[in-house]
């Protein structure tokens, strides 16, 4: 892979890393209900589950999805039913480490499995293999590709869950943290739409 294609995949991880999406507003509520140290399993599990994702995409699930389109339709089908569920979640959290027992943090193996469902993370990981995995080198392409969104991702799911912490300041109060919680559920509906107009 030459220097320029590296700089350009180097541009589109920062880019697909930072914007919003289902990870980072989870990421950033995560932070602020709980605090970075509790969030950090979940940053965790979105990090080493999106490289696995990718490498796993760049292995043959892209071809299997080729073969078989149903299977996408599928896996946003169950990504929508899921993000509705955790914007539930979000929506009715209490915040600010409240243990009881239905609301905790994203675990590690959580937000590893949600990789699969997630609609962003599923369409970066083909974009990204597709366009830099060169062909007659794949594995070693592939590789590269998992390792440089890992690094460039890493600061950028911290950035997100940081924000969030950083939010406690200003969400002190009970009204203000519910109003926070349920315009992140908001987001996360939101972030459907895109998802479910694209065509299979």
């Amino acid at each position: 892979m030459t220097a320029t294609m590296i700089a350009g995949l180097a541009l589109f991880a920062f880019v697909s890393s930072i914007t919003p999406g289902p990870n980072n507003l989870m990421l950033m509520a995560s932070g602020a209900n709980f605090g970075l140290p509790r969030t950090f399993p979940h940053m965790l599990g979105v990090s080493l589950g999106f490289g696995f994702l990718m490498l796993m995409v760049g292995l043959g699930l892209a071809g299997l999805v080729a073969a078989f389109p149903w299977t996408l339709t599928v896996l946003r089908w169950a990504g929508a039913a899921y993000l509705l569920y955790l914007a539930f979640k979000v929506a009715t959290s209490k915040g600010f480490g409240a243990d009881d027992g239905a609301k905790r943090p994203m675990t590690f193996w959580q937000a590893v499995a949600f990789q699969w469902i997630n609609p962003k993370a599923f369409a970066s990981a083909m974009v990204a293999v597709t366009t830099y995995a060169i062909p007659n080198h794949l594995l070693a392409g592939v590789i590269l590709v998992v390792a440089v969104f890992t690094l460039i991702g890493a600061p950028c799911i911290l950035t997100w869950a940081a924000f969030g912490t950083g939010m406690k300041r200003i969400l002190t109060r009970p009204l203000a943290l519910r109003a926070f919680n349920i315009a992140m559920a908001l987001l996360l509906i939101a972030s459907i739409a895109p998802m479910l107009s694209e065509g299979t």
